[in-house]
């Protein structure tokens, strides 16, 4: 009895090892099971603490793994690190990180990065703090084009920094809830094109803004010097005499000046005076003021010389300054893939599928399990045509640059063999058939149902799909010609982008550089035009201003033109030069030898009185503010004098225009002009109406004892009361324009001798010289002889 058990006993175990041995020989021609994804990557580990997926070539060289080992030894603590392409997670990152050192069963820090960056850092069996709080501020700190070197090296930073969690927090508080993006690291494609067009648009646009601008400003002082010695109330007139300034101080019968300055400043009709110099009543000669305007024409022309230069050398700065700036000539870290980098995931599959039909990518999340790949195994047996599968990824950083095609020419290159090759993408299913030299009709190839190239939502997944296609390859017909078929659209295909090359940047002077240039010349006349209109609207609503609150505030030019209350020493000034040298040009035909055709009525048919007042308003005008006799208005000429000069340059013009005129002006604001009108007026301030207007000073003083007082200084403080009516009368006659007549206009004020003529505004009555006289109602030919009896002129 014990010995037929025996016999059974030892008979069961016969018949079970030959069912184990029938199953190991029927699973031997499918090879060994594909270990997964984490035991996998655990090998990886326990060979070199740092795996770089060769999948990866482009972004992570493998090549680049001591350059991660060295940043790692700075934590003092085992660290592992893998590299992985993005889809090679499956649902988390730490999820894969506890499987890996279940797997390894190693203590240390282990991290994981891809090219997007750091994607889990997880420690076992260590104490580092701060290691997730490194991790946040390395996500907040860092730009999106930061390469996994990077981003590794600055969480090391941070990490060993002691500051991790601060960091974080304050990273976080800054980028968080921004929507602001980092400034890049690295120049790429896009960022050399828009550096190459500003570049161009640099180049042209400040050299030839500068130089426009400049040329601008030369033309609006060229303008404004033009309207001073013109017309400087109204621009852009163009002036009736030549623009140099020089004052002809010059008298219808000679007179002998008396003392030191008159001997500078007055002339005898006969001798050289400055019209014979070139200024405004000059007559040299008519073709000689042509040859001038030729020569200073040329002479611009000349001068714009340097400023192109300068412009130009402008220009050469710009480019030269952004070529230090803009010198980054690759993107990236600055790492290159090597050539063994680049074959390294080819020949790793390569190897496989000589060992076995069924490759799947041991570093991807599992896409087929053990079932579907005894399955496929069985149907890859059973074809009559040489069929490969290879379940890999493709991504733009392998080495193929993501192109299907080229993968499979570089796994035909290496396998040697006439086959079918079989693409399958385990991130989405999406599967290529390539044929090599197979008798398989192509036609039939490529009209394959829709759902076995593509998978939609509804498909079953990869692995059904798969042996759905060996169905389908199964009842594929063959070519009735010898010769092998091959796919036309995969056969042959281009090479990819060398991945140095890809790195590399154009030129800074390139592409988009040279519209930039065209652009520049744009933006450049833009500005410009700009500034011209900014300037010129600015221009307008000063001289609006000024025309409506007289250039200081007030109503006075209401009352006369270019009459204001309050006028500025610069508008005293302007206005001094411009109305001298228009009576200079009155009075120049009269020293013209022969009459033009077309010259006004000459002076000399004017009756002798007017004459004798406009030559006479001349001189004192000129005594008054060119007592240097250079032709200038004296630099030290206060308000008063320069309000003067005007009042009596204006007089001889009226005195030319209308012969007839009154001798008087007005005594309210003499800048009104001629007086035709007399108002009376109370001494105390008041008039017969009742309208407020009193003697300019606001004095109730005696006209003498105002005479007296007034124009301290000056002549006016010896002459007699000149607006009395009656002897003994409580009433003043005193003139006044036609305007002041109706409603009476402000009294003149101009700035006071204190703080160098920038004293406060006060009647022009009460400051010193020969202009007070007129607010008592004193005539042209008396404020004449008072200027030339001040100045010891007879």
């Amino acid at each position: 009895m014990g010995a037929v058990l025996r016999a059974g006993v030892v008979l069961a175990m016969g018949w079970l090892a030959v069912l184990f041995c029938a199953g190991a020989v029927q699973a031997a021609p499918g090879g060994a099971d594909t270990p997964t994804q984490t035991a996998y990557l655990a090998g990886q580990l326990r060979k070199n603490p740092v795996f770089i997926s060769d999948q990866i070539p482009r972004a992570v060289p493998r090549s680049t793994a001591p350059d991660f080992a060295e940043e790692a030894r700075r934590l003092g603590v085992p660290t592992y690190v893998m590299v992985l392409p993005n889809t090679h997670y499956g649902s988390e990152a730490t999820g894969l990180l506890a499987g890996v050192h279940d797997r390894l069963g190693r203590k240390g820090l282990y991290v994981t990065l891809s090219p997007t960056g750091l994607d889990a850092v997880q420690t076992y069996g260590v104490s580092l703090p701060g290691a997730e709080d490194a991790s946040r501020a390395t996500l907040y700190e860092l730009p999106y084009d930061a390469t996994p070197r990077e981003v590794f090296r600055h969480f090391v930073d941070v990490l060993a920094s002691g500051h991790a969690h601060q960091r974080a927090e304050a990273a976080h508080a800054k980028y968080g809830g921004s929507v602001d993006e980092l400034p890049l690291l690295h120049t790429d494609q896009t960022a050399r094109e828009d550096q190459s067009f500003a570049t161009g648009l640099a180049v042209t646009g400040i050299p030839l803004t500068a130089l426009l601008l400049t040329l601008y400003a030369l033309r609006r002082r060229r303008i404004r010097r033009a309207e001073a010695a013109g017309d400087p109330l109204r621009p852009g007139r163009r002036p009736a005499t030549p623009t140099k300034t020089a004052f002809a101080k010059r008298s219808p019968a000679g007179s002998r000046p008396k003392g030191p300055r008159a001997s500078k400043t007055a002339s005898k009709p006969g001798s050289k005076t400055g019209s014979e110099k070139g200024g405004p009543g000059g007559s040299a000669s008519g073709q000689g003021a042509k040859t001038r305007g030729v020569g200073e024409s040329g002479g611009r022309r000349t001068g714009m010389l340097p400023l192109v230069a300068a412009a130009v050398v402008l220009g050469g700065l710009v480019a030269f300054t952004a070529s230090q700036v803009f010198d980054d000539t690759t993107s990236g870290d600055g790492s290159r893939p090597t050539a063994a980098d680049m074959r390294a995931r080819i020949d790793r599959v390569a190897s496989g599928l000589r060992r076995d039909p069924l490759y799947v990518d041991p570093e991807s999340p599992p896409a087929l399990d053990a079932t579907e790949r005894s399955h496929l195994h069985a149907k890859l047996r059973a074809l009559r045509t040489p069929v490969m599968i290879a379940a890999v990824s493709s991504n733009p950083d392998d080495e193929s640059d993501g192109q299907k095609d080229l993968l499979a020419k570089a796994l035909h290159d290496r396998l040697h063999r006439n086959v079918l090759i079989v693409l399958a993408e385990p991130s989405d299913g999406g599967i290529e058939v390539v044929n090599y030299g197979t008798r398989v009709d192509s036609t039939y190839l490529m009209n394959r149902p829709h759902y076995l190239e593509y998978p939609e939502s509804a498909d079953p997944a990869l692995g059904r799909r798969l042996d759905q296609l060996l169905t389908y390859l199964g009842k594929a017909p063959t070519t009735k010609s010898d010769t092998p078929q091959s796919d036309p659209l995969a056969y042959d295909p281009p090479p990819a982008v060398d991945p140095v090359k890809e790195q590399a940047l154009p030129g800074l002077f390139t592409g988009d550089f040279h519209p930039g240039l065209t652009l520049g010349v744009f933006a450049a006349l833009l500005v410009t035009g700009l500034v011209a209109a900014g300037c010129g609207t600015i221009r307008v609503i000063v001289t609006a201003r000024r025309r409506r609150y007289g250039a200081g505030g007030g109503s006075g030019a209401a009352h006369g033109p270019h009459a204001p209350e309050r006028p500025s020493l610069g508008w005293l000034r302007r206005a001094a030069r411009h109305d001298l040298d228009a009576l200079t040009a009155a009075l120049e035909p009269m020293t013209v030898p022969e009459p033009t055709v077309g010259a006004r009525e000459p002076v000399s048919a004017l009756p002798a009185e007017a004459q004798r007042r406009a030559w006479e308003c001349l001189d004192a005008a000129a005594l008054l503010i060119d007592g240097d006799a250079d032709g200038r208005i004296d630099a030290d000429a206060t308000p008063a004098v320069l309000a003067c000069a005007i009042v009596l340059a204006r007089a001889g013009r009226t005195a030319i225009d209308e012969p007839a005129a009154a001798r008087h002006v007005c005594h309210r604001n003499p800048l009104h002009g001629t007086a035709r009108k007399r108002t009376e007026i109370r001494p105390g301030g008041g008039n017969p109406g009742g309208t407020p207007g009193g003697i300019p000073g606001g004095s109730a003083r005696s006209t003498a004892d105002a005479a007296g007082t007034r124009g301290t200084g000056g002549p006016a403080g010896t002459r007699h009361a000149a607006g009395r009516t009656r002897a003994g009368s409580t009433m003043w006659s005193l003139p006044v324009c036609e305007g002041c007549r109706v409603t009476p206009g402000a009294v003149l004020r101009l700035r006071s001798q204190e703080r160098n003529g920038r004293g406060a505004y006060v009647p022009y009555a009460t400051l010193p010289g020969p202009l007070a006289a007129l607010a008592d109602g004193a005539e042209i030919d008396q404020l004449t002889r008072d200027v030339r009896e001040y100045f010891g002129v007879h």
